[in-house]
């Protein structure tokens, strides 16, 4: 019974030791029941290989042990589903930016470069990986920290579990329009309608006395759309106030009215738009310094503008297929005849 003795010790290495004598008194009660009942089969004892074998099906010790423990948990069942999507809006809101604008600032501005790329462009991306890796680990050893405490709090008050169903929310339908969302854009949209007529339709912005500022001679064209583009989203508000609910026909204008604004953006910031300053006391070379440092700095955002319209094509287009779904198919010809027969 050597073996036996030996893989109780080991099983009790993991027990604590409160509970240990009771545990390896029953376990070792267990074992002996299974080798008298394989020894009465047999009609003979088991040999040290056969009893190897029996050992070897109970499992090794720090598993048997771990059978006998309660289960704990770094971040148990019930918050774990909140923790990884925890985890994953911080992957997309957060360390998925810092590479990209690292990235962009890399490729677009020689002052980042020179600060960071020493050894040539293969030294650098790999030091910006390390500092995104480091940057992650951080943030994901912070939220597991915190989801850690929460987890230990609450098998001490179970405060989450404490939870009234009439507070739950109410079913919300994807289609349906805050009417609050469509009287704030109304109105942000006949306010800038306002602002543009008013103070955009020329191309001097600016004619102060001491200050003026000139647009390119093709800002009529953005004039006019980005105008055209407004008075189209209005009538969309005043529509959705009325009707709050997306319908195809409305979820298509504003596909079309988003992606009109997203080729007017792209196209102003890639055209030089702004044509000259004038500034009093201050020397035309300087002034013309700010004008190419602003429209060079407006070319070099324009991946910006494009990943930011692509974006919001594919949520718009995600729309529309949504809409489309959840309209009630149309009757036939013939249930409508039966209908009104």
């Amino acid at each position: 019974m050597e073996l036996i003795n030996r893989y109780l010790q080991a099983v009790g290495f993991w027990l604590p030791r409160k509970q240990r004598q009771d545990i390896l008194a029953e376990l070792a009660e267990d074992l002996q029941s299974q080798i008298e009942e394989k020894e009465a089969g047999l009609n003979r004892k088991l040999s040290e290989t056969e009893l190897e074998a029996l050992l070897k099906e109970r499992g090794r010790p720090v598993l048997v042990a771990n059978r006998y423990l309660p289960q704990q948990y770094l971040i148990g069942p019930l918050l774990f589903p909140i923790y990884r999507f925890v985890l994953i809006v911080v992957g997309l809101c957060y360390l998925v930016p810092w590479i990209i604008v690292a990235l962009g600032l890399m490729w677009f501005s020689s002052t980042y470069r020179s600060e960071h790329i020493h050894d040539g462009w293969f030294n650098g991306v790999v030091s910006l990986w390390s500092s995104w890796w480091m940057t992650a680990i951080i943030a994901m050893g912070v939220v597991t920290i915190i989801f850690a405490m929460i987890e230990r709090a609450n098998a001490k008050s179970r405060f989450l579990e404490d939870w009234e169903p009439r507070k739950l929310p109410a079913v919300r339908d994807r289609n349906q329009i805050p009417r609050s969302s469509s009287i704030i854009e109304f109105a942000t949209i006949l306010a800038f309608c306002v602002w543009w007529v008013t103070q955009m339709s020329s191309p001097i912005v600016v004619n102060r006395p001491d200050v003026r500022t000139v647009l390119s001679s093709l800002w009529p064209y953005f004039f006019w759309g980005f105008g055209l583009v407004a008075l189209v989203r209005i009538q969309v508000s005043a529509v959705n106030i009325v009707r709050p609910f997306w319908t195809p026909l409305r979820a298509s204008l504003r596909l079309v009215t988003n992606a009109a604004d997203s080729a007017l953006f792209g196209w102003l910031f890639k055209v030089h738009i702004l044509a000259g300053i004038t500034v009093v006391k201050v020397p035309a070379e300087h002034t013309l310094k700010i004008t190419n440092a602003i429209n060079f700095w407006a070319e070099k955002t324009f991946p910006i503008v494009v990943i930011v319209g692509v974006a919001v094509f594919i949520s718009d287009v995600y729309r529309i297929v949504r809409v489309r779904q959840s309209q009630p198919p149309l009757p036939s010809a013939r249930q409508a005849r039966l209908r009104t027969s």
